[in-house]
């Protein structure tokens, strides 16, 4: 039996940088992942999820308010713990700490510090990608979007996406995850999953190494 492909990413980005397009191609991406003779689950999950109320397009991980504060760091300590029982695995997550610092930050005017949950994704293996784009080309991929978005009115302000990106960016300056920007402007996705499984190749990050 050959060594087991166990690559853990955190995809992060604004909106329209082909996160979980990205996300779905990694996770049948036959480098990343291995062969597959037949589909079965996979551990794709995503700090987008609206999974603290109970209507669509509601508040989770990322776009918590205040007296969700608590419920949210408990999302966060229960996650990495089970990362770090199951480390022997492949994870892909969608949107994750980034996210919350930049959206929190933002618009409700709140540090979070997330060094703490850094230090420990490092230690099992956790790599950092940062998806962007040129601020010309939001335009053209708003188009693609909105062909199957079910909430269209959250693109209409591109400008908005620009700022969170800048933000974005200044917060992968800080991370001591390994890490890797990825430009997504030419919005070719096979390109982008080949660069990341290439840089996580070169640095030994798709097999276990602890």
């Amino acid at each position: 039996m050959g060594s087991k492909l166990c690559p853990k990413v955190i995809l992060e980005g604004t909106r329209l940088t082909f996160k979980t397009e990205i996300a779905f191609e990694l996770n049948s991406y036959e480098r990343f992942v291995g062969p597959r003779k037949y589909r079965y689950h996979s551990p794709l999950i995503s700090g987008e999820w609206c999974a603290f109320t109970n209507f669509p397009w509601g508040r989770g991980l990322i776009n918590f308010e205040p007296h969700e504060e608590q419920m949210a760091m408990e999302t966060y300590a229960t996650w990495i713990r089970l990362f770090e029982l199951l480390k022997y695995y492949s994870w892909i997550i969608d949107r994750f700490h980034l996210s919350t610092i930049m959206f929190q930050k933002m618009y409700r005017s709140k540090d979070y510090h997330f060094e703490w949950l850094e230090e420990r994704l490092g230690k099992i293996g956790f790599c950092l990608i940062l998806l962007t784009r040129t601020p010309e080309s939001f335009a053209a991929a708003r188009e693609e979007r909105l062909k199957v978005s079910g909430n269209p009115s959250q693109y209409s302000d591109l400008s908005q996406f620009i700022k969170e990106q800048d933000f974005l960016n200044l917060q992968y300056d800080k991370s001591i995850l390994p890490k890797i920007r990825i430009d997504i402007s030419d919005n070719n996705i096979p390109k982008a999953v080949a660069q990341i499984t290439d840089w996580m190749e070169s640095i030994g990050a798709l097999y276990a190494n602890y």
